[in-house]
């Protein structure tokens, strides 16, 4: 994935990582000798940074547009070494990846979850979904286990007359690997559910 590559672009850094980084460099100058602990120090970068003003954080936002600029230019000019691909071709009519019984369970119970206990983070909800699919007896799981089954049928056909049209190798060489057994793994809820921002 290009790690070793030294001629690779660094990576854009977002407004936060940049008003990090500024109060990284104030500290050691402050307290050149003293040791940072990293999760007391992201806590008070954390809390430093919500009570900023708009006008406070232009200059760090400022520091991201710039230098998103410049990540976009240098990975223009960018030749990845050989042996290293770029991102496979997705193309966008690809069909979905079936979900598991647990992704329909989230699914159902996130809303209700996140309208009991507003003020939980991302990852409590999803750690409070994983418990309570843990919590729930087999027949309770029997539905959304069905519907899964049936989903994943439907997609294996989908796939299949996906393929039979000719599409791209990189839908061929598998948009949809064989499926793991996701049912009791309500670990990654975050992903399979599309907790993000």
């Amino acid at each position: 994935t290009g790690k070793g590559d030294p001629k690779k672009p660094r990576g854009k850094m977002s407004s936060y990582a940049f008003f990090v980084q500024t109060c990284r460099e104030e500290h050691k100058k402050q307290h050149p000798d003293a040791s940072v602990n990293f999760s007391e120090f992201s806590k008070k970068c954390s809390e430093r940074w919500k009570t900023m003003s708009a006008k406070e954080k232009g200059k760090y936002e400022g520091m991201a547009k710039a230098d998103k600029a410049r990540y976009e230019r240098e990975m223009k000019t960018y030749i990845p070494p050989k042996g290293e691909t770029k991102k496979k071709f997705k193309d966008p009519n690809a069909p979905k990846r079936p979900p598991s019984a647990f992704f329909l369970f989230c699914s159902e119970y996130r809303p209700k979850i996140k309208g009991e206990h507003p003020g939980l983070s991302i990852g409590d909800v999803a750690k409070k979904l994983g418990e309570m699919w843990n919590n729930t007896a087999a027949d309770v799981k029997q539905p959304y286990k069905k519907k899964a089954v049936k989903l994943k049928e439907k997609s294996e056909k989908d796939i299949a007359a996906y393929r039979a049209k000719g599409k791209p190798d990189a839908a061929k060489k598998g948009v949809v690997k064989a499926e793991k057994k996701e049912e009791d793994q309500p670990i990654g809820c975050q992903k399979s559910i599309g907790f993000s921002k």
